[in-house]
């Protein structure tokens, strides 16, 4: 008998802002000014949420939805970097070392993006020592994320591709937006890891079998989230 589940309430701006772990060490003024700032914009699946090459003036977050970051060499392959769920905060290194965005950023379904201007993000960073230490741990976390991606990417077959990345998408710091249930279709999955729809419904079933995770209607749940990030080696 298939699994079902009710689907989550739709999440609003300042609820994503309020659960956001950055936004707990803010002090009131500056909770006021994040609130009043931020903005929110409609992607439609499919569509640049931002270009390579552009300017960057906002610090963005996924309210609802899922993004790939990823580029497209000159000869034309693919390289995924990340996906990015509810909750997720991208953009602070590009923001930062203020130069153009190396990457392009594509919504993989209609999603909605939180956009905080540059103005406000230097603003935070100028009097917030709380959220100065949120942007070294995200960054130290990222960049973990980047390596082990690129370590998937050439040494792993395409089960243990699709099992770790769906265990990067559980990440309490990157992705607070997300538990253990994945909202995520296998077009979406398959697209994050580099694999065709059908290869990961095959690693899919495997992964269930072997008890790692469960699939439900509308997405997947994690039962073994370590088992899932360590698969493979």
């Amino acid at each position: 008998m298939p699994h079902t589940s009710t689907p989550a309430p739709a999440r609003t701006l300042q609820r994503m802002l309020r659960a956001a772990p950055w936004y707990a060490g803010l002090d009131d003024d500056e909770r006021v000014r994040v609130e009043c700032d931020v903005s929110e914009r409609l992607v439609a699946g499919g569509a640049f949420v931002a270009r390579r090459g552009g300017r960057v003036d906002h610090w963005m977050g996924v309210v609802e939805g899922l993004l790939k970051m990823s580029n497209v060499s000159p000869e034309g392959k693919l390289a995924t970097f990340a996906g990015m769920p509810d909750g997720a905060w991208f953009g602070e290194g590009t923001l930062l070392k203020n130069e153009a965005r190396r990457y392009d950023v594509i919504a993989l379904r209609d999603t909605r993006v939180a956009c905080m201007p540059r103005t406000t993000f230097e603003w935070l960073l100028e009097r917030s020592i709380p959220f100065n230490r949120f942007l070294l741990d995200h960054l130290n976390e990222r960049l973990g994320q980047f390596i082990a991606m690129v370590e998937y990417d050439r040494l792993l077959d395409p089960d243990a591709r699709v099992a770790r990345c769906l265990g990067s998408m559980v990440h309490p710091l990157l992705y607070p937006g997300n538990g253990d249930s994945l909202r995520i279709g296998q077009e979406e999955l398959g697209n994050l890891a580099g694999v065709s729809r059908q290869r990961v419904n095959q690693a899919l079933q495997r992964l269930e079998n072997e008890g790692l995770l469960s699939i439900e209607y509308g997405g997947i749940r994690i039962v073994e989230l370590e088992g899932l990030r360590r698969f493979g080696s």
